[in-house]
Parts: structure tokens; sequence; C-alpha cells
């Protein structure tokens, strides 16, 4: 892997081994996504229960082992590149002629409801959908965002670090407060 921070000395000294978080640590805080992979643990949804057609594609989960800040720089990275991968075979799948589907202007939902979720960028992003009916959806928050599920984890993996760390783990958690503000 090539990058102009991945080697560089400055770079690794004051990210390796700060933010540590194990694979049993993430698993009872319920972290998912490129925290949990950083750790060892090779768990994605598009390869564990694939969905919308990830099935058809072939690419790789990234993993390191330390669960450290860098760790958690590395997978991201890698991440990026694999998605290019998907993108790449995706592309190259795509049929001749047009690609707008025809959807009629209301669609109306079976009465029930699910959990449904997606391994969105952070980890696992899962929603609880119900259908009344209606034409109109039932407005209801994200379940379970990864940003929120991820922080609480924050407090574990800075006991004991610098104040300046901090700042670099909360950038390997990618959070948005956002999400967490619900």
């Amino acid at each position: 892997m090539k990058s102009c921070l991945t080697n560089n000395r400055i770079w690794v000294s004051r990210l390796k081994d700060v933010g540590i978080l194990s694979a049993e640590e993430c698993k009872e805080y319920g972290v998912t996504g490129p925290v949990l992979r950083a750790a060892g643990v090779k768990w994605d949804l598009r390869k564990a229960q694939p969905y919308s057609g990830y099935e058809k594609y072939d690419f790789e989960i990234p993993t390191r082992q330390n669960g450290d800040t860098y760790d958690r720089y590395v997978v991201r990275m890698q991440e990026m590149r694999q998605s290019v991968r998907i993108i790449r075979q995706a592309v190259d799948g795509l049929a001749e002629g047009p690609i707008m589907g025809k959807v009629g202007k209301v669609i109306k939902p079976a009465v029930g409801e699910a959990y449904v979720s997606i391994e969105a960028p952070k980890g696992e992003l899962g929603y609880y959908v119900c259908a009344t009916g209606s034409t109109q959806p039932v407005p209801l928050p994200a379940l379970r965002p990864p940003s929120l599920v991820n922080l609480q984890a924050l407090d574990r993996m800075i006991r004991g670090g610098l104040v300046a760390d901090v700042v670099a783990v909360i950038g390997t958690l990618d959070i948005v407060l956002g999400e967490v503000d619900r």
C-alpha cells in the first residue's frame, strides 16, 4: 500500500499503540465496521448477509490485528481500494441501453415491520421499518447508528492516553455528531 502517510515514521509513531480496542472489547461494546476489523475480526454484512447484489462482486474484507488507531487508518485505506474494486466490477457489468427503471409514482408497501441493516462506511447501520398500509412512511430514526455505537468505546480507548491522542482516536472512529445526537 503506497501512501505518503502509511509509512511516514512520524505518522506511524503517533498512531501506533494509541486507542487500542481488542476484538473482545469490540464485541462487548457492539462495535462494527473498520474499528472491529482493525481488531482482527473479519466481519462485513456485505459478505455475511449479502444484499443488493454484493454476492456477485469479488472483494476482500481488510483486517489488521492490533486494534489501534494506526490499524483503523490502514483498514480504512484498504477499504477504499476494495470499494474501487467493487465499482469497477459494477461498471463492467452494466448492460447496454437505458438504465432508468420503470417504477410507479406511488409505492404502497405491504403491511408489516422489519429490521434492515447495511454495511455503512462506519459500521452496521440499521433501521426499523414499519408499514401500516398507507403510502406515507412511518418516520422512524435509525435504530442502530454506527457513530453512536462506536462512540461508546471512546472512554475505554483514550483512558490512560494523552489528551492529544483523543483527536486521532475520534478521527478513526469517524463519528458524525448528528447521528449521535438522537
